[in-house]
């Protein structure tokens, strides 16, 4: 596996199963976008050992295999792999935390014996290294302004922990069918949710009660990400603009729907999506040229 063909594999892998940030990073310059693809495909990668519907492999054999690839990887070696190769490229180029790798990888493991979580406190623990880790290897790919990098850190993990619980409450009926509830313990009781809701094919009131609470938790993580936009390079800036209003779409969608979620997976309008894209493309050209002029014009 060439180094060239690892990262179009992730970028296949982002173009697949990521459609909304892989639109959005469209509006990056063009270098960034494989580094941010391998950074997603590698995330997939691991993500289809542990949730995929088809997989009859050991899973746990699997997703032992893996680390140790990654382990090894990471200190040096080559790897056998399709994906880990543009992975590894990508995270000695730009020095990103070993310690978010593993984090990462400890929730994949989670996964395979962790079916619920009492707390919300005990979910984020799990979205520690599931969602904030990613955002935060995603930090450096973004380029943060000069001397701005420690300040943007806790943006970069809440837009993170945004995401997925955007994810989880779209995706309520998806993770009940592999065994799994997100939504933590405390919250179905607080509305008198039974479990067994969640594998309904259509949303009570007690659970659009419960996913209405769920999506207010997602907006003040949206919320606190929000100021660490304008703390990265300007050609970084439309990208993230664009992922944050097109993955804050999806939850648009969900309220304007009721929080009718079990009957059927919500997306964001082919249309809208299109006007987003539209809507940040002239900053991101603009801002694009203006970083490369600024190169040109360098000593």
């Amino acid at each position: 596996m060439t180094l060239t063909a690892s990262y179009e594999r992730c970028r296949r892998l982002h173009a697949r199963y990521g459609r909304s940030y892989y639109l959005a990073t469209r509006l990056l310059p063009r270098w960034k976008r494989r580094h941010v693809h391998a950074l997603y495909g590698f995330a997939r990668y691991a993500d289809e050992i542990v949730d995929s519907f088809t997989m009859t492999a050991d899973r746990s054999r699997a997703l032992d295999r893996l680390s140790a690839l990654v382990e090894a990887g990471l200190a040096g070696a080559e790897a056998d792999d399709p994906v880990l190769p543009a992975f590894l490229h990508t995270v000695r180029s730009f020095g990103i935390d070993h310690g978010d790798v593993a984090a990462f990888l400890a929730s994949m493991r989670a996964d395979l014996s962790v079916t619920s979580y009492a707390t919300y406190d005990d979910l984020l623990g799990y979205m520690a290294g599931s969602a904030a880790a990613i955002g935060t290897m995603m930090l450096p790919v973004l380029e943060p302004a000069p001397g701005r990098a420690e300040a943007a850190r806790e943006p970069a993990r809440q837009l993170g922990l945004a995401f997925q619980l955007t994810n989880f409450i779209r995706d309520v009926a998806e993770d009940f069918a592999r065994g799994r509830v997100y939504l933590p313990a405390e919250d179905l009781d607080k509305f008198g949710v039974d479990p067994s809701a969640l594998g309904a094919s259509r949303s009570g009131r007690a659970v659009r009660e419960l996913l209405a609470f769920e999506a207010g938790r997602a907006r003040d993580h949206y919320r606190a990400a929000a100021g660490g936009i304008g703390l990265l390079v300007a050609s970084s800036r439309p990208c993230v603009r664009a992922a944050f209003d097109l993955y804050g779409g999806i939850l648009d969608e969900i309220e304007r729907r009721g929080f009718e979620v079990l009957a059927g997976r919500v997306r964001v309008p082919r249309r809208r999506k299109a006007a987003v894209f539209a809507r940040h493309l002239p900053a991101s050209a603009g801002a694009g040229r203006a970083e490369r002029r600024v190169r040109m014009e360098l000593p």
